[in-house]
């Protein structure tokens, strides 16, 4: 790995707030045995916690401790002249309050970005919605390689969370309308906060049905929504507002029980489009437990909704481990 292929790699791993392991710290030893020129690291402490991105959205505190002790521990294993500038950006860090919240970016191909605030706890507020998933970044590339699925065309997410793919649409794929959704408050609450952050105004009306506005069919920008949607309580009537083109949702399928939920939502959706061509549907999810995968196959069956498997896309965008089988399922309703 080349200087500037690795210093790529610190800076999306590091705006992103990445697990430590998965940084190349292998790679960053062997360059720093054979070469004593501390500008390398200069250069990674640029990208990384003195980045414009990280300055404005910092990641959490104890993120950023943790990463810069990590940076010192192997410059000082090359027993070269201390660097002052990471002393001084550890005791920045060291002198700043913990926080149980941190922003994670991501650069996007347009040379523009998305910042979101998420909990630093995987569960947090009894819900696992407040950070992203990795099949959030995996259907947000999806749909990166493939505009033409949501260009001028109306989205609903199911189970938005922190709001990753439906803000890489919104910036990359040119949606007329995009509804964010989610049952749980608190991760509606921070879903709302991350959509403004990103420089979109929400629609405050969630129950009249969506037409653009004059200033929409001008602008790029799509009329954009956050609604709380409750699989289980929610009637046909009221998904009627919606009227979707397109239905996406990632990492919904981590507990069987709500199996049965989604795909009772799936079906009140194509049930109150009956005379429009029904919308296209597309889920991903990380396989973890196979038998979730084939219970939720099966399930589709028994209600006489078909699905394709996508195939894998190109490009890599984001910075995640691909450890278990991910999939993009089209469902055919």
């Amino acid at each position: 790995m080349g200087s500037s292929g690795l210093i790529e790699a610190f800076e999306r791993r590091f705006l992103a707030a990445r697990p430590l392991p998965s940084f190349p710290w292998r790679s960053l030893e062997e360059k720093l045995k054979n070469s004593l020129d501390s500008e390398l690291l200069l250069n990674i402490l640029q990208k990384t916690v003195l980045h414009p991105l990280c300055v404005k959205h910092p990641p959490s505190v104890k993120y950023t401790r943790c990463f810069l002790s990590e940076l010192i521990k192997k410059h000082e294993a090359t027993h070269t002249e201390p660097l002052d500038e990471l002393y001084e950006a550890l005791a920045e860090i060291l002198s700043a309050e913990e926080s149980t919240q941190g922003h994670r970016s991501y650069l996007l191909p347009s040379g523009n970005s998305i910042s979101l605030c998420e909990s630093t706890a995987i569960i947090s507020q009894g819900t696992t919605g407040l950070v992203t998933w990795d099949a959030a970044l995996y259907l947000a590339e999806w749909a990166i390689e493939n505009p033409e699925a949501f260009t001028n065309r109306r989205v609903l997410e199911l189970g938005s969370g922190a709001g990753f793919t439906g803000l890489a649409i919104c910036k990359m794929c040119s949606p007329t309308a995009y509804i964010f959704s989610d049952c749980h408050s608190q991760v509606l609450q921070q879903l709302k906060g991350n959509i403004l952050l990103n420089g979109f105004l929400l629609n405050p009306d969630s129950t009249a049905p969506l037409q653009p506005s004059v200033s929409a069919l001008v602008s790029p920008k799509p009329i954009v929504m956050a609604v709380q949607l409750d699989w289980e309580q929610v009637t046909t009537k009221q998904l009627s507002v919606f009227q979707p083109d397109v239905i996406i949702a990632a990492d919904v399928l981590y507990d069987p029980e709500i199996i049965l939920s989604l795909i009772g939502v799936l079906q009140k959706l194509s049930a109150c489009q009956a005379d429009q061509k029904p919308p296209e549907i597309y889920i991903a999810f990380t396989v973890r437990n196979p038998d979730t995968y084939q219970m939720f196959k099966m399930e589709l069956s028994k209600v006489g909704i078909g699905w394709q498997k996508l195939p894998s896309h190109n490009q890599k965008m984001f910075p995640y481990e691909k450890h278990s089988e991910m999939v993009i399922l089209r469902l055919l309703v």
